[in-house]
């Protein structure tokens, strides 16, 4: 989460039109990034070929190697959309990073609408807006650094990835508890990066900030997407 920046102005410390300026470029990304997943996914679920895509994708140990892919890409993305030579290499970068989310949630997606209510995945979509809007909110009110979260969320996820590839090699349900404690991480992510992108990036690194953002908002929402679903089984 190394989120320090040397290009242009630190956002923090520009007059307040500047500042007004990148939080509405970097927030009309975010939307835009948010449109082009659904839009991706819209089109991906009505496509023939998804039902064995998306078996090919969770047989055996393939999940591990398309979370290992997913990792790298996304890597590659942010380096991308951090770019301080060509905006065009940004927005490839968040672009590529929009099409790796799509494709990772390929399969979640793919089950909730073809084996549980309508109305889950629209649910899950609320809570998560939500969510991301009441902890943006206490950010910009309060005016709290929450950049601190930084070296527990770290660990917190290296955590979590260690017990995701423990239950893809052993075969053992994660479970709801373990979905709550990625809520809260993820919203714990949210208020990391919220305060981050107004302490540490440039002025003109608001497609940079909005991929952050719309990291942690698909992490969100994939994990209230789980516990809609396991509850609306239930």
């Amino acid at each position: 989460m190394d989120t320090t920046y040397s290009d242009g102005n630190v956002v923090a410390g520009v007059s307040a039109d500047a500042r007004a300026e990148f939080i509405r470029k970097t927030y009309l990304h975010l939307a835009l990034a948010i449109l082009a997943f659904v839009g991706l996914e819209y089109v991906l679920l009505k496509q023939s070929f998804v039902p064995a895509l998306v078996q090919r994708m969770v047989s055996g140990y393939m999940w591990l190697a398309v979370l290992g892919a997913f990792m790298a890409v996304s890597w590659v993305a942010d380096r991308w959309a951090r770019s301080s030579t060509s905006r065009g290499i940004q927005y490839l970068g968040l672009g590529l990073y929009v099409v790796a989310e799509a494709v990772i949630f390929l399969p979640l997606l793919y089950v909730a609408s073809n084996f549980f209510s309508k109305d889950v995945i629209p649910t899950a979509a609320i809570i998560t807006g939500l969510l991301f809007v009441g902890l943006t909110f206490v950010v910009f009110t309060t005016r709290k650094d929450f950049t601190f979260l930084g070296g527990i969320l770290k660990i917190g996820f290296f955590v979590a990835l260690g017990v995701i590839g423990a239950s893809i090699l052993f075969g053992f349900s994660l479970g709801l508890i373990f979905s709550a404690a990625m809520v809260v991480m993820a919203a714990g992510s949210i208020l990391y990066t919220t305060s981050a992108i107004m302490k540490h990036y440039g002025t003109e690194q608001y497609v940079a900030a909005s991929l952050s953002l719309f990291a942690s908002v698909a992490l969100l929402f994939w994990y209230i997407l789980r516990i809609v679903m396991a509850l609306s089984r239930d």
